[in-house]
């Protein structure tokens, strides 16, 4: 319903302090549906910092993925297992299984406890499993320390992907998720950077897992001070706590239209939660299907082969894997930041049709390039061909599935769901994670 502004009280032109500060009421803002004021939309820069904290659980994501490409041969001299592929590759690997576990409870969790709860629960098996990853002498406890990482692992990112997509203003939503694509880039990045001293520093690799162990703690601590999703807090039926959410995420001026519009999000959605096997049948199959076919597609597409054998082709046409490394990490945070300036500008269906298509372009320039006849051509095809396709993923594939999801399935179901893709997203990475999560 529209409200028309007839009288003078309603026509003044706002103060110079009013048109400073976005938040400060006008008698425009005082509409009953948010008028003018509402019609400006809510500012980005009180979410951002809530937002921020929740991203720090992608960047441990990105930095557990990487901390053992460089030091897992010191790793494996030292704790005596060197040549043993499968030890290794146990090392590698095992975070899955603890990742697996750890998402297909995120859902009823998230949904038990709450956002901020989640979120520091993720934390602890990440602190615990870094540190005996950190102070152990034997394979059994490295193999431990890195299940318990895995665990965190999984719990953390449906949470995140829930939680930015349920404090961030429609307006910058889709420049908020890209930051978890961004977040982790800059983890895989950094975890490189500190393992680059581990062949020159004697048991260096230790400190590369008691460094993981840092930001983990502090995400804990910070989240206390974060706002709880507003959703999760109507759907208990603790409606004045949500209220008091919106106004710190949005500012006064857009809690009666938010709260309104959470009113009729859930409308359809009455009734106690789903249970987890109702997700299978009924009226919200189909929404899960297409999700959990989104995440397959997503680790199907060939993107972990291109970043474990990736050093290998950049190594076989003279390419030292230090410089590949740097190349590929340089690729997929450019396409992450493009990603992000332009989700809510295209839109998340414009993006992954686009990403798919280059992808599978630049699929056919590494084919082509395979063909050692065509002499140096074949170099540049090749090593094209992999950086291209790195940077499309990351456009679309890579972050457009954790955003679009969320938005996507009903308020009464959203946290299983998401537990329940996301338990396919590493299903789907087991086929690629015994051949060894190292840049050789």
């Amino acid at each position: 319903m529209r409200w028309k502004l007839s009288t003078s009280a309603y026509k003044r032109v706002p103060s110079r302090d009013a048109a400073m500060d976005p938040d400060l009421e006008t008698p425009a803002a005082r509409a009953p549906d948010g008028g003018a004021g509402a019609a400006a939309g809510p500012s980005w820069r009180r979410s951002l910092p809530h937002v921020c904290v929740a991203t720090v659980t992608s960047f441990l994501f990105g930095y557990h993925t990487g901390v053992v490409n460089e030091p897992l041969d010191s790793i494996s001299a030292d704790l005596g297992f060197a040549g043993n592929t499968l030890a290794e590759g146990l090392v590698v690997s095992i975070c899955l299984g603890g990742a697996f576990f750890g998402c297909l409870f995120s859902g009823s969790v998230a949904d038990g406890i709450g956002r901020r709860r989640a979120f520091q629960l993720s934390a602890l098996p990440m602190i615990m499993g870094a540190a005996l990853s950190a102070l152990t002498n034997s394979l059994e406890g490295m193999l431990f320390g890195r299940l318990l990482v895995g665990v965190g692992m999984g719990l953390g990112p449906p949470v995140a992907s829930l939680y930015i997509t349920e404090v961030s203003p429609p307006s910058v939503r889709g420049t908020y998720g890209s930051l978890v694509q961004i977040a982790t880039c800059l983890g895989i990045l950094f975890s490189l950077l500190v393992g680059t001293p581990v062949k020159d520093i004697d048991r260096w690799w230790r400190v590369c897992f008691w460094v993981s162990a840092v930001p983990a703690a502090l995400q804990a601590i910070a989240i206390e001070f974060c706002a709880e999703s507003p959703q999760w807090l109507y759907k208990c039926g603790r409606t004045n706590e949500a209220e008091m959410q919106f106004e710190k995420l949005l500012g006064p001026l857009h809690v009666k239209s938010a709260m309104a519009e959470l009113s009729r999000s859930e409308r359809g959605d009455d009734g106690e939660s789903v249970k987890f096997s109702e997700l299978f049948y009924g009226r919200h199959f189909n929404v899960v299907f297409i999700g959990t076919t989104l995440f397959a597609l997503q680790q199907l597409s060939g993107i972990n082969s291109v970043f474990y054998f990736s050093s290998t082709v950049f190594r076989s046409v003279g390419v030292p894997s230090s410089l590949a490394n740097i190349c590929m990490g340089i690729a997929n945070l450019s396409g992450s930041i493009v990603a992000m300036l332009l989700m809510d500008k295209l839109g998340r269906k414009m993006l992954l049709a686009g990403s798919f298509f280059f992808m599978a372009f630049s699929m056919g320039l590494q084919a082509i390039g395979a063909n050692r006849h065509l002499g140096s051509a074949s170099v540049y095809l090749s090593v094209g061909g992999i950086l291209l396709f790195v940077l499309a993923f990351s456009l679309g594939a890579g972050p457009v599935p954790g955003l679009l999801l969320p938005e996507i399935f009903p308020n009464k179901i959203r946290a299983k769901a998401m537990a329940l893709c996301m338990s396919v997203h590493w299903t789907a990475s087991v086929d690629f994670s015994n051949e060894e999560l190292k840049y050789q």
